[in-house]
């Protein structure tokens, strides 16, 4: 059955920009109350939130370091405070280093590891416990990963680790908290360039011949594959690839 997403709550986290400013736009196109959690672009969170609010619903932002209990705390305190509820968790915030495996320091794998797995499992529970609270109907919990989730990418060694325990918890979150709460997950390929990349669009167009497809994405095409995962109630456990393919080659 689909969902009406008119007037849920969603918390979106590393909202600020790039895909996870455009999967709280598309959210908000389809009616749904954000808030917008960022780390530290508190200039690109503000102008999220005004583009939201232009669209006829409520928004607001919160800065919390995501990696811990205080940070997921403050971001919850906020939630409950504002909207009293919540209906769509999406983690989508994460960090994102180049080292090789034998130059990866303890602080270097803490950060990673804590920052796009611990994070996002505190907020998982933190998100099911407040959607059972206040909605019988529960929930759904939306995790970004990349393909660094399935497989192994050794400039990244420890940001395919933290992937990887990405994906595993989307299933075992899935497998836990049903039949109320769905979890499912969605792994981006070439939709925008690399953050600080000094691409042309000539290489740019070049990575997308590397698809079946042989055409780079956008940000908004995971935010539609993120609101169809919110708005089809028999779907947990689930992956989208949104990458042309790519991962068929």
């Amino acid at each position: 059955m689909r969902v009406d997403l008119s007037g849920q709550v969603a918390l979106v986290t590393g909202a600020a920009h790039r895909v996870g400013k455009a999967i709280a736009l598309e959210l908000a196109r389809r009616g749904v109350h954000i808030l917008v959690h960022y780390g530290s672009s508190a200039a690109a969170a503000t102008e999220t939130v005004r583009e939201i609010k232009s669209m006829g619903v409520d928004a607001f932002s919160v800065q919390a370091d995501v990696s811990g209990q205080t940070g997921v705390e403050t971001i919850f305190t906020a939630l409950r405070e504002h909207f009293g509820r919540l209906n769509i968790l999406v983690n989508s915030a994460a960090n994102f280093q180049k080292r090789d495996l034998l130059e990866v320091s303890l602080q270097d794998w803490q950060e990673t590891i804590n920052t796009n797995l611990t994070g996002p499992f505190l907020c998982t529970q933190a998100a099911a416990a407040l959607m059972r609270q206040n909605d019988p109907s529960g929930g759904v919990i939306i995790n970004i990963l990349d393909k660094g989730a399935l497989e192994p990418w050794p400039e990244y060694p420890h940001h395919s680790v933290s992937k990887a325990g990405l994906w595993m918890l989307t299933q075992v979150s899935a497998a836990s908290l049903g039949p109320d709460i769905r979890v499912n997950a969605v792994i981006p390929g070439p939709v925008m360039k690399p953050a600080g990349a000094n691409m042309s669009d000539e290489e740019w167009a070049k990575v997308g011949q590397r698809t079946p497809l042989r055409r780079t994405g956008t940000a908004e095409d995971v935010a539609r594959a993120v609101a169809y995962l919110s708005s089809e109630d028999y779907l947990t456990g689930a992956v989208i690839h949104v990458n042309g393919g790519e991962h068929l080659w």
